[in-house]
């Protein structure tokens, strides 16, 4: 009896053994499963890690690309512009003198007090100065009409190489189109080398901030609105051309950018300047069309540039180009009669024009115009 308890015990022991055993074997198992998965998780994640690697140094590598495109166009841009800083102060670094009147816009328009130094930006030119005569050119994009080469190749190539030595040409591109601005660029530097690198040639445009808030119109209609703006504008891309032309030369000869010039103009025009007996005139006329071929003692632009501010919104400026006469030479309660006598006397023409309108596709969009000077 006492042996058969003995051997259920051992049996009992025996089977609690192996059942001990097989739970053991079963966590094992269990327990290697879970490293295999975890090992798995931990080979997959690096996986995902090492092709995060690759695509985020693709990636690093691709904004490089954009950030080196960007530097270079940056670069081309700096370049074409002539670093437009440096050269500024270049240009005064070598005594030019520019002119205070540029201050005189902080007073016509409160949004300009803001700002430092008012001063175009000059693209193109050596700082030119001392000379006898500056022509100013204003251009803006007309689509697919432009006048712009054909008129300088005429006012440029009309002259000797002394009287281009003793004259600047100014381009002003009054354009907000940059692509504009760098076709100009790219023609005038093309076309016209020896100029350019002589300085007798130069391009400058406006900064943008300039004219933020003085072309509204809104009392108007909008067709009357465009055009009451396009003029204002107009009347103010001529202002900023005389003011910064006229510390640069004794005279200053207002053109257009669609017109050509005669043979032997500047030769008449120096001829006929040097011959005046009277030194009283206020402008001679070289075109009776609009504003072209007026030229101007620079020392006499500022009061014509402030009287311009005054009224830049009334009239267009060949408009004011007349009125400034009833104001300066007109007594009031006057005989018409004597006033006009007087204004001959001070306001020269000469006869014939020494220059021919040949735009017929305006600056003003969708507009054509037909006008030619009579003479």
């Amino acid at each position: 009896m006492r042996t058969k308890q003995v051997n259920l015990l051992i049996t009992l022991v025996a089977v609690a053994l192996f059942s001990f055993s097989c739970f053991c074997i079963y966590r094992i198992t269990q327990t290697n499963n879970r490293l295999i998965n975890c090992r798995n998780h931990i080979l997959e994640f690096k996986e995902n890690m090492l092709h995060l690697r690759n695509k985020t140094e693709k990636n690093s590598q691709e904004m490089m690309k954009v950030l080196n495109r960007m530097k270079y166009e940056i670069t081309k841009k700096e370049n074409l512009s002539g670093n437009l800083v440096a050269q500024k102060a270049d240009i005064l670094n070598k005594n030019e003198t520019v002119s205070n009147t540029f201050e005189d816009l902080k007073f016509f328009f409160p949004h300009l007090r803001k700002e430092g130094r008012i001063y175009p930006d000059v693209i193109i030119g050596k700082g030119k100065t001392g000379v006898s005569f500056a022509l100013g050119i204003s251009t803006v994009n007309r689509g697919n009409y432009s006048y712009l080469k054909q008129t300088l190749t005429s006012v440029v190539s009309r002259m000797t190489l002394s009287q281009e030595k003793d004259s600047i040409v100014i381009v002003l591109v009054a354009d907000s189109n940059e692509d504009y601005l760098h076709s100009v660029v790219k023609m005038i530097t093309k076309k016209f080398k020896r100029q350019v690198r002589s300085g007798s040639l130069e391009v400058i445009s406006i900064p943008a901030f300039l004219y933020s808030s003085m072309l509204n119109a809104k009392h108007l209609a909008e067709a009357s609105q465009k055009l009451a703006s396009w003029r204002i504008k107009q009347v103010l891309d001529f202002c900023i051309l005389m003011l910064y032309a006229q510390p640069k030369a004794k005279y200053y000869l207002q053109l257009e950018d669609d017109i050509i010039a005669k043979e032997m103009y500047f030769t008449k025009i120096t001829d006929f300047v040097g011959n005046i007996s009277s030194n009283n005139w206020f402008f001679i006329e070289f075109s009776m069309l609009g504003f072209i071929g007026k030229l101007f003692r620079s020392e006499d632009l500022t009061q014509f540039v402030r009287f311009f501010l005054m009224f830049y919104k009334e009239k267009p400026v060949d408009w004011l180009l007349n009125d400034i006469f009833q104001v300066k030479v007109c007594d009031t309660g006057e005989d018409l009669g004597d006033c006009m006598k007087r204004k001959k006397q001070i306001r020269i023409r000469y006869k014939p024009s020494l220059f021919r309108h040949v735009g017929i596709h305006s600056s003003f969009p969708g507009k054509e115009q037909y006008e030619k000077d009579v003479y």
